[in-house]
């Protein structure tokens, strides 16, 4: 489970090999190609918060709830190692995306999953955005956990505009620090909604996580569609796009179609993942080259100024 780039995604980025993009802004590498040390301890943190060390797992979730637990801690581990702040996984990946997986998993079984990643979080000293059901007494969510290095899940993002028929529609859009950086999230077919980045953005977001199971190869026409928008949303607010998504299955064609991708606040791709491999993408975002300057401009268009007041009134704002 070692962090990469592929070649492909560097090319397509409009990048040669060997950029120090492969090994990300400002580290040196030892002898056997993985990072020092001390680059290790001061990758994913910034003493000025203007940097923060990402890395997304293009993550294929099994229909066995334990072994995806496992491969979760696993892989924060790894990532950890690898110098990442933040791991980031997609749309349900902790049950898999399977209704009937997601159905028969009780509330307790949930609880108990979310603590045991929650506790490797904190071993990993990481950052974890992870994609789960959750079951109230009541309603069924598609949620996104955000867990903090010490273990304490401090957002539960509900998704808003649904794809699903088992889940209830999230109520709430929200900003949260990670490391002193203000960010916010959407799940999948939120990313077709530009008021639920927007939003978020006004509000003081300057890194976006979208978390998604997209539909599969099968619907080829959606494909490009879905890069398109996301790029969109990075580039109409002026902010990064951290996106993790699950892989096609070569020999059945299920799944999702992979393609995870970390987009610049210009809206380019600075790396891709490949649409059939389980793989992990990584990066070291300068949010001081972050502004959120059209979402800003937007807001204060002096006739739609109080409308939007209205609309950022709604982001929940949590603070460390």
């Amino acid at each position: 489970m070692n962090t990469k780039v592929t070649r492909r995604a560097v090319l397509r980025a409009g990048l040669g090999v060997g950029s120090t993009l492969l090994i990300g802004d400002g580290m040196s590498m030892g002898e056997s190609g993985t990072p020092k040390e001390n680059d290790v301890k001061n990758r994913g943190r910034n003493a000025n918060q203007e940097k923060l060390t990402v890395a997304v797992v293009q993550f294929r979730s099994s229909r066995d709830l334990a072994d995806n637990v496992k491969r979760h801690c696993e892989y924060m581990k790894s990532c950890a190692k690898d110098g990442a702040r933040v791991v980031v996984f997609p749309e349900c990946s902790m049950t898999s995306y399977d209704n009937n997986v997601i159905n028969e998993t009780t509330r307790d079984q949930l609880a108990e999953a979310e603590a045991t990643i929650a506790a490797a979080a904190k071993e990993a000293d990481v950052y974890a955005i992870v994609g789960a059901p959750t079951k109230t007494e009541s309603k069924p969510f598609n949620s996104a956990l955000v867990i903090t290095p010490k273990g304490e899940i401090i957002e539960r993002y509900h998704k808003v505009q649904l794809a699903e028929g088992w889940a209830t529609p999230g109520d709430h859009m929200s900003v949260f620090p990670i490391d002193g950086i203000f960010c916010s999230i959407i799940i999948c077919h939120d990313e077709r909604y530009p008021e639920l980045v927007r939003l978020p953005v006004i509000a003081g977001a300057r890194i976006i996580f979208y978390i998604s199971h997209e539909s599969g190869i099968k619907e080829e026409h959606k494909i490009i569609p879905y890069r398109a928008q996301i790029m969109a949303r990075a580039a109409e607010n002026m902010v990064y796009v951290v996106h993790s998504n699950a892989p096609a299955d070569k020999k059945t064609c299920e799944g999702s179609h992979g393609q995870s991708r970390i987009i610049k606040p210009d809206g380019n791709i600075i790396c891709e993942a490949s649409v059939f491999e389980e793989e992990v993408l990584s990066a070291v975002l300068d949010v001081s080259r972050v502004s959120g300057g059209l979402a800003k401009r937007s807001a204060s268009c002096e006739f739609l100024k109080t409308w939007w007041e209205e609309g950022v009134a709604k982001v929940r704002r949590i603070e460390a």
